[in-house]
């Protein structure tokens, strides 16, 4: 009885020695101009390189404000976010641009697509962003948003433009553009928030396709249960702060 078990703790410490920590909060704070209440507060939160981390909570306790300081769309905060090995307060405004284009990926329950662009040119939107040895020929850029239109199940739609697609095809096409300069973080704002329950379930799929490959660290806010219990790991956000000690790598 005794064997097996301390088999399962020698291997997960053996595991915990091979992860790295990809997102390290310390006392972070935000609070908008405009209000007296924090959005966050004194928020402490470690995430190991290829986690699943899903942050649960109702629309207002916070979620997308902490996804935004994560992937560095809001550098107004109090506290340390490290992400990446790089503190993000530290970074100037041609370094946080780099960052977010290099090491993050965005995925937003609105999708953000241009209408009067196909879905290739919408997925490699990506690459005008990138500058000195990051430049890519236009071969090379059509090539790889067809490859990544072809891992989200949609390698004929290039030439199409969103507006004939479904929803469930417009967040895919959504992911395909975050995946496009291979981030290593996956940022997701409530995915399937205008999805169906069924098109939604595909596209929890893809993101645990894409967690079970280890190639990438996925943090997904959501209100749905469906990523909830697809996340390796479950925060619950509530007024600006967790429920509960989130266990953070010492």
């Amino acid at each position: 009885m005794h064997g097996p078990k301390c088999s399962r703790s020698v291997g997960e410490a053996l595991r915990s020695a091979t992860l790295r920590r990809v997102i390290r909060l310390r006392g972070v704070r935000k609070r908008y101009p405009e209000s007296e209440i924090d959005v966050l507060r004194d928020i402490e939160l470690d995430i190991e390189e290829h986690e699943f981390v899903s942050i649960v909570g109702r629309s207002g306790t916070g979620k997308t404000t902490l996804l935004n300081l994560i992937g560095g769309l809001d550098t107004a905060f109090e506290g340390e976010v490290v992400v990446a090995g790089q503190d993000l307060q530290k970074l100037g405004e041609v370094e946080i641009g780099a960052f977010r284009n290099r090491v993050v990926g965005h995925v937003f329950q609105a999708y953000h697509l241009l209408d009067h662009l196909s879905c290739r040119e919408n997925v490699a939107l990506a690459a005008l962003f990138c500058r000195g040895d990051d430049r890519r020929d236009a071969t090379w850029i059509r090539d790889r948003a067809d490859e990544v239109l072809e891992s989200v199940g949609l390698g004929g739609a290039g030439s199409r433009r969103p507006t004939t697609l479904s929803g469930g095809e417009r967040q895919r096409i959504a992911l395909a553009r975050a995946l496009f300069n291979r981030p290593k973080i996956l940022l997701c704002d409530e995915p399937t928030g205008n999805l169906d329950t069924e098109t939604g379930r595909e596209v929890v799929g893809l993101l645990t396709t894409l967690h079970r490959r280890k190639e990438i660290t996925i943090v997904a806010a959501t209100h749905d249960d469906a990523i909830a219990s697809a996340g390796a790991r479950v925060l619950h956000l509530r007024d600006g702060v967790f429920d509960r000690p989130q266990g953070e790598v010492p």
